[in-house]
Protein backbone atom coordinates (compact mmCIF):
# COMPACT_ATOMS: atom_id res chain seq x y z
CA UNK A 1 0.00 0.00 0.00
CA UNK A 2 1.34 3.28 -0.98
CA UNK A 3 0.17 7.08 -0.83
CA UNK A 4 -0.76 9.10 -4.29
CA UNK A 5 -0.30 12.57 -4.65
CA UNK A 6 -3.11 14.53 -5.79
CA UNK A 7 -2.49 16.12 -9.64
CA UNK A 8 -3.84 18.95 -11.68
CA UNK A 9 -2.83 20.08 -14.95
CA UNK A 10 0.50 21.97 -15.96
CA UNK A 11 -1.69 25.32 -18.06
CA UNK A 12 -4.78 26.11 -19.71
CA UNK A 13 -5.97 24.32 -22.87
CA UNK A 14 -8.97 24.58 -24.49
CA UNK A 15 -11.28 22.96 -27.14
CA UNK A 16 -14.33 23.87 -29.08
CA UNK A 17 -17.00 21.86 -30.65
CA UNK A 18 -20.86 21.66 -30.79
CA UNK A 19 -23.32 19.96 -28.35
CA UNK A 20 -25.11 17.00 -29.43
CA UNK A 21 -28.30 17.98 -28.03
CA UNK A 22 -28.59 21.36 -28.47
CA UNK A 23 -26.42 21.77 -31.77
CA UNK A 24 -25.12 24.74 -30.10
CA UNK A 25 -21.75 25.46 -30.80
CA UNK A 26 -19.57 25.79 -26.94
CA UNK A 27 -15.85 26.02 -25.69
CA UNK A 28 -14.58 24.13 -22.80
CA UNK A 29 -11.10 25.73 -21.19
CA UNK A 30 -8.93 23.59 -18.33
CA UNK A 31 -7.73 25.50 -15.96
CA UNK A 32 -5.05 24.34 -13.19
CA UNK A 33 -6.26 24.41 -9.78
CA UNK A 34 -5.08 23.80 -5.99
CA UNK A 35 -5.41 20.76 -3.91
CA UNK A 36 -8.40 19.85 -2.98
CA UNK A 37 -10.17 22.01 -5.40
CA UNK A 38 -11.78 18.92 -6.81
CA UNK A 39 -13.02 19.02 -10.33
CA UNK A 40 -15.35 22.60 -10.73
CA UNK A 41 -17.20 23.92 -13.71
CA UNK A 42 -17.14 27.67 -14.23
CA UNK A 43 -20.03 28.64 -16.27
CA UNK A 44 -19.76 32.21 -18.13
CA UNK A 45 -23.06 33.87 -17.55
CA UNK A 46 -24.96 34.53 -20.89
CA UNK A 47 -25.78 38.12 -19.83
CA UNK A 48 -22.23 38.09 -19.66
CA UNK A 49 -21.84 38.60 -15.48
CA UNK A 50 -20.42 37.32 -12.67
CA UNK A 51 -19.53 33.38 -13.24
CA UNK A 52 -20.93 30.69 -12.18
CA UNK A 53 -19.49 27.91 -10.21
CA UNK A 54 -20.83 24.58 -10.31
CA UNK A 55 -18.95 21.76 -8.10
CA UNK A 56 -19.11 18.00 -10.34
CA UNK A 57 -20.99 16.37 -7.47
CA UNK A 58 -23.61 13.79 -7.28
CA UNK A 59 -26.05 16.74 -5.36
CA UNK A 60 -25.79 18.33 -8.68
CA UNK A 61 -26.92 16.35 -10.69
CA UNK A 62 -30.20 17.48 -12.60
CA UNK A 63 -30.93 15.19 -15.43
CA UNK A 64 -29.54 11.87 -16.55
CA UNK A 65 -32.14 10.79 -19.54
CA UNK A 66 -30.12 11.10 -22.33
CA UNK A 67 -27.02 12.19 -20.37
CA UNK A 68 -25.34 13.45 -17.27
CA UNK A 69 -26.29 16.68 -16.44
CA UNK A 70 -25.12 19.58 -14.04
CA UNK A 71 -26.71 22.56 -12.62
CA UNK A 72 -28.73 24.83 -10.16
CA UNK A 73 -31.26 27.26 -10.06
CA UNK A 74 -28.65 29.86 -9.93
CA UNK A 75 -26.53 28.15 -12.44
CA UNK A 76 -28.87 26.64 -15.14
CA UNK A 77 -27.23 23.37 -16.28
CA UNK A 78 -24.46 22.24 -18.19
CA UNK A 79 -25.68 19.15 -20.57
CA UNK A 80 -23.02 16.43 -21.47
CA UNK A 81 -20.65 16.03 -18.91
CA UNK A 82 -19.61 12.77 -18.53
CA UNK A 83 -17.29 12.13 -21.74
CA UNK A 84 -15.14 15.32 -20.09
CA UNK A 85 -15.39 14.05 -16.34
CA UNK A 86 -14.43 10.31 -17.80
CA UNK A 87 -11.05 11.79 -19.38
CA UNK A 88 -10.27 13.60 -16.07
CA UNK A 89 -10.79 10.49 -13.91
CA UNK A 90 -9.16 8.13 -16.68
CA UNK A 91 -5.95 10.58 -16.59
CA UNK A 92 -5.64 10.80 -12.61
CA UNK A 93 -6.48 14.64 -12.94
CA UNK A 94 -8.11 15.14 -8.93
CA UNK A 95 -8.35 19.22 -9.35
CA UNK A 96 -8.75 21.39 -12.38
CA UNK A 97 -11.88 24.29 -13.32
CA UNK A 98 -13.64 23.65 -16.22
CA UNK A 99 -14.33 26.90 -17.70
CA UNK A 100 -17.47 26.72 -20.36
CA UNK A 101 -19.06 28.91 -22.26
CA UNK A 102 -22.36 27.54 -23.27
CA UNK A 103 -24.78 25.04 -21.85
CA UNK A 104 -23.76 21.77 -22.87
CA UNK A 105 -20.36 20.28 -23.14
CA UNK A 106 -19.21 19.50 -27.32
CA UNK A 107 -19.52 16.43 -28.07
CA UNK A 108 -16.13 16.50 -30.16
CA UNK A 109 -16.21 12.93 -32.60
CA UNK A 110 -18.67 11.43 -29.84
CA UNK A 111 -15.63 9.43 -27.55
CA UNK A 112 -13.31 10.86 -24.86
CA UNK A 113 -10.37 10.94 -27.30
CA UNK A 114 -10.19 14.54 -27.45
CA UNK A 115 -10.45 15.41 -24.15
CA UNK A 116 -7.77 13.10 -23.20
CA UNK A 117 -5.85 14.32 -26.40
CA UNK A 118 -5.72 18.40 -24.94
CA UNK A 119 -5.44 17.24 -21.30
CA UNK A 120 -2.51 15.24 -21.78
CA UNK A 121 -1.07 18.45 -24.51
CA UNK A 122 -1.31 20.30 -20.82
CA UNK A 123 0.32 18.01 -18.94
CA UNK A 124 0.20 16.78 -15.71
CA UNK A 125 1.24 18.04 -12.06
CA UNK A 126 1.57 16.22 -9.38
CA UNK A 127 0.79 18.36 -5.77
CA UNK A 128 1.47 18.53 -2.10
CA UNK A 129 -1.43 16.78 -0.69
CA UNK A 130 -2.53 13.39 -0.93
CA UNK A 131 -5.24 11.70 -2.79
CA UNK A 132 -7.77 10.07 -1.48
CA UNK A 133 -10.01 7.19 -2.13
CA UNK A 134 -13.47 6.33 -1.79
CA UNK A 135 -13.09 3.05 0.06
CA UNK A 136 -16.01 0.74 -0.18
CA UNK A 137 -16.46 -1.52 2.33
CA UNK A 138 -19.72 -3.40 1.86
CA UNK A 139 -21.91 -4.13 -0.96
CA UNK A 140 -24.39 -1.76 -1.95
CA UNK A 141 -27.11 -2.66 -4.59
CA UNK A 142 -29.76 -0.63 -6.66
CA UNK A 143 -31.98 -2.34 -9.02
CA UNK A 144 -34.25 -0.32 -11.93
CA UNK A 145 -36.44 -2.86 -13.25
CA UNK A 146 -34.57 -5.28 -15.48
CA UNK A 147 -31.13 -3.15 -14.23
CA UNK A 148 -29.21 -3.81 -11.71
CA UNK A 149 -25.70 -2.61 -10.36
CA UNK A 150 -23.60 -2.70 -7.28
CA UNK A 151 -20.40 -1.67 -5.43
CA UNK A 152 -18.32 -4.26 -4.10
CA UNK A 153 -15.41 -3.86 -1.75
CA UNK A 154 -11.96 -4.47 -3.35
CA UNK A 155 -8.68 -2.97 -3.18
CA UNK A 156 -9.18 -1.99 -6.89
CA UNK A 157 -10.70 0.65 -8.82
CA UNK A 158 -12.64 -1.67 -11.76
CA UNK A 159 -15.60 -1.22 -13.42
CA UNK A 160 -17.52 -4.47 -15.06
CA UNK A 161 -20.55 -3.39 -17.78
CA UNK A 162 -22.54 -5.94 -19.24
CA UNK A 163 -25.19 -4.52 -21.86
CA UNK A 164 -27.75 -6.24 -23.49
CA UNK A 165 -30.24 -4.64 -26.51
CA UNK A 166 -32.37 -6.86 -28.21
CA UNK A 167 -30.62 -5.38 -31.77
CA UNK A 168 -28.44 -7.77 -32.93
CA UNK A 169 -26.07 -5.35 -34.23
CA UNK A 170 -25.22 -4.68 -30.60
CA UNK A 171 -26.77 -7.99 -28.59
CA UNK A 172 -25.04 -8.59 -25.40
CA UNK A 173 -21.51 -7.45 -24.65
CA UNK A 174 -19.79 -7.36 -21.31
CA UNK A 175 -16.51 -5.56 -20.78
CA UNK A 176 -14.04 -4.86 -17.03
CA UNK A 177 -12.02 -2.51 -16.73
CA UNK A 178 -9.11 -1.89 -14.44
CA UNK A 179 -7.61 1.46 -13.58
CA UNK A 180 -4.68 0.35 -11.66
CA UNK A 181 -3.98 -2.31 -14.98
CA UNK A 182 -5.36 -0.66 -17.82
CA UNK A 183 -4.82 2.67 -20.23
CA UNK A 184 -7.84 4.49 -20.45
CA UNK A 185 -6.41 6.46 -23.43
CA UNK A 186 -5.63 3.26 -25.04
CA UNK A 187 -8.57 1.06 -24.06
CA UNK A 188 -11.54 3.36 -23.91
CA UNK A 189 -10.81 6.68 -25.17
CA UNK A 190 -11.56 6.36 -28.50
CA UNK A 191 -15.28 4.84 -28.37
CA UNK A 192 -17.97 6.38 -29.22
CA UNK A 193 -21.83 7.55 -28.28
CA UNK A 194 -24.32 5.13 -30.63
CA UNK A 195 -27.78 5.77 -31.60
CA UNK A 196 -30.57 4.30 -33.80
CA UNK A 197 -31.62 5.58 -36.81
CA UNK A 198 -35.58 4.41 -35.33
CA UNK A 199 -34.82 7.08 -32.69
CA UNK A 200 -33.88 9.86 -33.98
CA UNK A 201 -37.29 11.57 -35.47
CA UNK A 202 -38.34 11.48 -32.07
CA UNK A 203 -35.66 12.72 -30.28
CA UNK A 204 -35.72 15.84 -32.76
CA UNK A 205 -39.47 16.42 -32.19
CA UNK A 206 -38.41 16.29 -28.63
CA UNK A 207 -35.55 18.71 -29.06
CA UNK A 208 -32.74 16.43 -28.15
CA UNK A 209 -30.00 15.05 -30.57
CA UNK A 210 -29.77 18.27 -32.41
CA UNK A 211 -26.31 17.95 -32.90
CA UNK A 212 -25.58 14.69 -33.61
CA UNK A 213 -24.32 12.98 -36.77
CA UNK A 214 -22.23 10.41 -38.19
CA UNK A 215 -19.10 12.67 -37.28
CA UNK A 216 -20.07 12.06 -33.72
CA UNK A 217 -22.53 9.33 -33.02
CA UNK A 218 -22.57 5.40 -34.31
CA UNK A 219 -25.56 5.19 -35.60
CA UNK A 220 -27.28 2.16 -36.04
CA UNK A 221 -29.96 1.27 -38.78
CA UNK A 222 -31.11 -2.04 -40.57
CA UNK A 223 -29.21 -4.65 -38.87
CA UNK A 224 -25.84 -2.40 -39.36
CA UNK A 225 -23.67 -0.11 -38.44
CA UNK A 226 -24.35 3.31 -40.67
CA UNK A 227 -21.39 4.73 -40.30
CA UNK A 228 -18.74 4.33 -43.55
CA UNK A 229 -15.59 3.61 -41.39
CA UNK A 230 -17.39 1.25 -39.32
CA UNK A 231 -16.74 0.38 -35.26
CA UNK A 232 -13.38 1.36 -33.47
CA UNK A 233 -13.03 -1.62 -31.75
CA UNK A 234 -15.19 -5.17 -32.59
CA UNK A 235 -17.00 -4.19 -28.62
CA UNK A 236 -17.12 -0.13 -29.29
CA UNK A 237 -20.95 -0.14 -27.85
CA UNK A 238 -19.96 -1.77 -24.35
CA UNK A 239 -16.41 0.05 -23.98
CA UNK A 240 -18.54 3.22 -24.78
CA UNK A 241 -20.64 2.33 -21.50
CA UNK A 242 -17.98 1.76 -19.05
CA UNK A 243 -16.48 5.58 -20.51
CA UNK A 244 -19.74 6.67 -20.01
CA UNK A 245 -20.06 5.49 -15.91
CA UNK A 246 -16.41 6.08 -15.12
CA UNK A 247 -17.47 9.70 -15.93
CA UNK A 248 -20.58 9.09 -13.69
CA UNK A 249 -18.91 8.20 -10.90
CA UNK A 250 -16.20 11.04 -11.19
CA UNK A 251 -19.07 12.47 -9.62
CA UNK A 252 -18.75 10.65 -5.53
CA UNK A 253 -15.97 13.49 -5.42
CA UNK A 254 -12.63 11.32 -5.64
CA UNK A 255 -11.90 8.01 -6.66
CA UNK A 256 -14.06 4.88 -5.84
CA UNK A 257 -11.51 1.88 -4.80
CA UNK A 258 -13.82 -0.47 -5.06
CA UNK A 259 -15.75 -2.85 -7.61
CA UNK A 260 -18.75 -1.12 -9.62
CA UNK A 261 -20.52 -3.95 -11.93
CA UNK A 262 -23.72 -3.07 -13.78
CA UNK A 263 -26.48 -4.76 -16.08
CA UNK A 264 -28.49 -3.08 -18.47
CA UNK A 265 -27.64 -0.10 -16.52
CA UNK A 266 -26.65 3.89 -17.99
CA UNK A 267 -26.20 7.32 -16.72
CA UNK A 268 -29.68 7.09 -14.30
CA UNK A 269 -28.53 3.62 -12.28
CA UNK A 270 -24.71 5.24 -12.52
CA UNK A 271 -26.03 8.22 -10.80
CA UNK A 272 -28.56 6.30 -7.81
CA UNK A 273 -25.37 3.42 -7.09
CA UNK A 274 -23.52 7.22 -6.28
CA UNK A 275 -25.62 8.21 -4.09
CA UNK A 276 -26.71 4.99 -2.69
CA UNK A 277 -23.41 4.05 -1.84
CA UNK A 278 -22.73 7.80 -0.20
CA UNK A 279 -25.86 8.30 1.77
CA UNK A 280 -24.87 5.18 3.60
CA UNK A 281 -22.14 6.19 6.33
CA UNK A 282 -21.42 2.02 7.07
CA UNK A 283 -20.84 1.83 3.34
CA UNK A 284 -17.62 3.38 2.59
CA UNK A 285 -14.48 5.42 4.22
CA UNK A 286 -12.07 7.65 3.32
CA UNK A 287 -8.95 6.07 2.93
CA UNK A 288 -5.47 7.73 1.27
CA UNK A 289 -3.39 4.62 0.15
CA UNK A 290 -3.79 2.32 -2.96
CA UNK A 291 -2.60 -1.12 -4.01
CA UNK A 292 1.08 -0.91 -5.45
CA UNK A 293 0.69 -1.70 -9.38
CA UNK A 294 2.49 -5.26 -9.43
CA UNK A 295 5.20 -5.27 -12.70
CA UNK A 296 2.88 -7.66 -14.26
CA UNK A 297 -0.12 -6.11 -14.14
CA UNK A 298 0.27 -3.81 -16.86
CA UNK A 299 0.87 -6.64 -19.38
CA UNK A 300 -2.97 -7.91 -18.86
CA UNK A 301 -4.21 -4.46 -20.10
CA UNK A 302 -8.03 -3.89 -19.81
CA UNK A 303 -8.94 -7.56 -21.68
CA UNK A 304 -10.69 -9.24 -19.05
CA UNK A 305 -13.72 -10.99 -19.65
CA UNK A 306 -16.24 -9.73 -17.45
CA UNK A 307 -18.47 -12.23 -15.38
CA UNK A 308 -22.50 -11.81 -16.68
CA UNK A 309 -24.83 -11.27 -14.17
CA UNK A 310 -28.17 -10.09 -14.51
CA UNK A 311 -31.62 -9.69 -12.40
CA UNK A 312 -32.03 -11.92 -9.28
CA UNK A 313 -35.19 -13.95 -10.41
CA UNK A 314 -34.66 -16.75 -7.85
Amino acid sequence: MKAQSQTTIKERVSLSGVGVHSGAASTVTFHPAGPDTGIIFLKNSSEGTADIEVPASHRNVVATSLSTVLGSESAGSIGTVEHLLASLSGLGIDNVIVEIDGDEVPIMDGSAEAFCEAIQQAGLRKQSAQRRYIKVLKPVTVRMGDAIAEFLPSDRRRVEVEIDFADTVIGRQAYVYDADSGDFARDLARARTFGFMSSVEQLWANGYALGASLENTVVIGDDQVVNPEGLRFADEFVRHKVLDAIGDLTLAGAPILGHYRSYRGGHKLNAAMVEALLSDDSAWEWSTATVRRDAGQAQVGAMVPAAAFGPDVS
